[in-house]
């Protein structure tokens, strides 16, 4: 098995050396992509040797088992910036983590997590499109239409895209078990298990929090900051972080702060997808702007708006939410109005509050490895940058 212990990812440091005169936090996000280019590239190898014999292994037990093992297969390697099972890695580094082929596992099923809940969210949010590539819903119900098969089309898409999540999700404790029974670990299993169980959970409350506001249309400050902590901040950052600590050995005190790190970066980077949401260039975004809107999210950008526009403003904002139907013309001046209720200001306000905090937390711990506090140090600056 590849290991994240390549000479490329040994050699990167926190200094940028030899990339010249750079502005301040430049030289931080340049390490920090250096590192995570070289950990995507490791991951890309370690998760198709483990795919390819399950795929492989479902196909010849049953054919029809092989065509949804594929699915999960492709969504997996389909891209994405890696970034879950890179925090597991860059951690466990930095807590003086030694043996890398123990953490590999844990990090990778991450990803697979991630894949289960993708699969799940384009079911609920009617999206024909992940990473560029066809959700795992339409590639089932073009397989439907191409056999002329009896039935919903469409229906049948949905049943077997929930099968290819579950059999994601199956897979992602299948590989994270790989990691509690490493030598490297012992004595270690219940506290790492423990939260890999609450980030698989946690996860799917805020999910389900976030649909009910949807409908709903209204929601306190308290709800939508349960809303950024669970689905969020946890999920995408702190719980992949606090797993790299646990697998090391980190103590109590270095858990808590790199937990709080975690929670203040990850409630930032769903914010600022919040923000990409309504007001991002479509190019970049990979979906049209003021596409939230059709789909009907519920944020922090459209909780302000609505306490700060008078009345018909406010009812323009929610006869918008959740239309498929929103003409194009109407979006752009729903989203225009948005920002010029200044709810956009308020949100980038607690984007910046966040990552502020963010900096003094991680400026304050002590690492055993340049690398992981290069990566964490260099994440905040990539997102800092990444809010204007």
């Amino acid at each position: 098995m590849s290991t994240l212990g390549s000479r490329e990812v040994r050699e990167t440091t926190a200094s940028g050396e030899g990339t010249g005169t750079l502005e301040p936090g430049t030289e931080e996000i340049r390490g920090f992509s250096q590192l995570l280019d070289s950990m995507r590239r490791t991951l890309e190898g370690a998760l198709t040797d483990w795919l390819d014999p399950r795929c492989d292994a479902a196909r010849a037990e049953l054919p029809e088992a092989g065509d949804l093992a594929d699915q999960v297969r492709r969504l997996v390697l389909a891209g994405g910036k890696r970034l879950r099972p890179a925090l597991v890695a860059f951690s466990y580094r930095g807590c003086g983590g030694e043996d890398l082929d123990a953490v590999l596992p844990a990090a990778m099923s991450t990803e697979l997590l991630h894949t289960y809940l993708l699969i799940h969210d384009d079911l609920m949010d009617h999206a024909d499109l992940r990473r560029g590539e066809p959700t795992a819903h339409v590639v089932f119900r073009d397989h439907h239409r191409r056999r002329g098969w009896s039935g919903d089309s469409q229906e049948f898409g949905r049943s077997a895209a929930i099968l290819a999540g579950d059999l994601a999700h199956s897979w992602a404790g299948e590989m994270f078990s790989e990691s509690l029974l490493h030598p490297a670990t012992a004595g270690r299993a219940a506290s790492v298990d423990r939260c890999f169980q609450a980030m698989s959970k946690e996860v799917i409350g805020g999910q389900f929090l976030e649909l009910q506001l949807a409908l709903r249309r209204q929601a306190t400050e308290d709800e939508l900051l349960d809303v950024l902590r669970l689905k969020s901040g946890r999920y995408s950052v702190e719980r992949p972080i606090q797993l790299g600590a646990l697998l090391a050995g980190a103590d109590e005190a270095t858990l808590e702060a790199l937990s709080r790190y975690g929670n203040l970066v990850g409630e930032a980077f769903q914010l600022q997808d919040d923000i990409l949401g309504l007001f991002g260039d479509a190019a970049t975004v990979g979906k049209p702007v003021g596409s939230d809107l059709e789909e009907g999210k519920y944020t922090f950008l459209i909780h302000h708006a609505l306490e700060r526009l008078d009345a018909a403003g406010a009812d323009r904002i929610r006869n918008a939410l959740g239309r498929s139907d929103l003409p194009a013309t109407e979006g752009v001046e729903v989203v225009a109005s948005i920002r010029q209720s200044g709810a956009l200001d308020v949100v980038l306000g607690m984007v910046e509050e966040r990552l502020r905090e963010a900096r003094r937390v991680i400026a304050d711990l002590e690492f055993k490895s340049p690398q992981g506090k290069a990566f964490l140090t260099g994440l905040v600056e990539h997102l800092w940058e990444r809010r204007q």
